[in-house]
């Protein structure tokens, strides 16, 4: 089990997960994101993407890495992450 409603309020976690979608997404169909210059581009990228069996499992496998948590056994967070109510403010 994930924590997600407490990894959704890091920005990081966030901004990590909408890359994990789109660049392979991006890379699959030779775009760089200069070159997404409208919506309408984006969408048709996006609504290609998904009739793609290949690109959906590269999005799955880039989103699979995204969410493991390497500090943990399995997928899931640890007992001590599932019980935050926001990120832990880590300190160096």
């Amino acid at each position: 089990m994930m924590n997600l409603k407490v990894r959704m309020k890091n920005p990081v976690f966030v901004v990590q997960l909408i890359l994990s979608i789109l660049t392979p997404i991006l890379g699959y169909a030779g775009i760089s994101a200069q070159e997404l210059t409208s919506w309408k581009t984006l969408g048709t990228v996006l609504m290609e993407a998904i009739g793609n069996p290949y690109v959906l499992s590269l999005v799955a496998v880039s989103l699979c890495n995204a969410l493991n948590d390497p500090t943990t056994k399995g997928l899931g967070d640890s007992i001590q992450a599932l019980n935050y109510d926001k990120p832990k403010g880590g300190k160096r």
